[in-house]
């Protein structure tokens, strides 16, 4: 199967695709239109100082479609052109598409694959996040549902990892990763006896779609298919959207709460256990129905989720 699309019956690897043959795999057939589209070529207006490659859409495709007739607003960023880095333009797309559902009530699915902000865009790449976290957090006081869907090969740091915190339901699969600090700068800062961003068992535990999932950083797991993503993603539209101040002061104590009780531990595999797990270290081997059988009723569960 070519990387660059999803097959028919949506059966396809999501890690595997493509920013554009996700989309396909996730939305109906056919009803994907998108904006600022490949004519008009909307790229940054800093990558050529640095010598750098453009890229006509900058990495991030937006758009309107519908999922399972319900007509939503769709971005995706593109991890193969630049880790899905945010920069100027990048961003500035996503936080337009969150404006525009706030302003007409429509739900968003991001298709999150991002190694955080460009070095080469850094003031306007963190600028970036910060717009589109507040877009995100307006739209959703106003009752708009923002699903992310992570699953792809640079996984969501940095920024992204912050901005995927501020929607109302994430998707992840095992090949996903979320944190804020990628395992290189983490090394670079704290050395190698902190974290071995070689060691990738080790990264996985820590960051990937299950551990993610088991700690509440996640709400739904799921295979590495299209089409898993996509039935996850028609369920998380007919949840309550919900966003008030009640909710963030609760969340806020689960969160300092699982700090107290896991503050203490040394590896992914020791919170495991303390949720519960019977034979934890079994874990990362398991398959997705294996895992979440075994795992059922034990993972911490955010707020936005009850």
């Amino acid at each position: 199967m070519s990387a660059s699309t999803a097959t028919s019956d949506g059966s396809g690897s999501w890690y595997e695709a493509s920013a554009r043959g996700r989309i396909a795999g996730v939305v109906d057939r056919g009803s994907f239109v998108e904006f600022i589209g490949p004519a008009e070529r909307q790229t940054s207006p800093h990558l050529a100082i640095f010598d750098l490659p453009e890229q006509f859409d900058d990495g991030m495709i937006v758009g309107r479609a519908t999922v399972g007739g319900k007509i939503v607003l769709v971005a995706a960023q593109e991890g193969r052109f630049m880790g899905g880095a945010f920069g100027e333009v990048h961003g500035a797309k996503l936080v337009g598409l969150l404006r525009s559902a706030r302003a007409t009530f429509r739900d968003v699915i991001i298709l999150f694959d991002t190694g955080g902000v460009r070095l080469q865009e850094a003031n306007a790449g963190e600028l970036a996040i910060a717009e589109i976290m507040r877009a995100l957090v307006l739209a959703r006081f106003e009752g708009v549902r923002v699903i992310g869907l992570i699953g792809g090969r640079a996984g969501c740091y940095g920024g992204g990892g912050l901005i995927a915190g501020c929607c109302s339901t994430l998707i992840i699969s095992e090949q996903g990763r979320i944190s804020v600090s990628g395992p290189e700068v983490i090394e670079t800062n704290k050395g190698v006896e902190e974290f071995d961003s070689k060691d990738r068992a080790f990264v996985w535990r820590t960051m990937g779609g299950k551990h993610r999932y088991l700690i509440g950083g996640a709400n739904c797991f799921v295979e590495d298919s299209c089409a898993a993503f996509r039935n996850a993603a028609l369920a998380a539209l007919r949840q309550e959207a919900k966003l008030d101040l009640a909710t963030l002061i609760a969340e806020q104590a689960r969160l300092e709460q699982r700090l107290v009780r896991f503050g203490n531990k040394t590896d992914a595999t020791d919170i495991w256990a303390a949720l519960g797990i019977d034979n934890a270290d079994e874990v990362p081997a398991l398959a997705t129905q294996s895992f979440l059988a075994l795992t059922a009723g034990k993972q911490e569960i955010s707020d936005d989720a009850r």
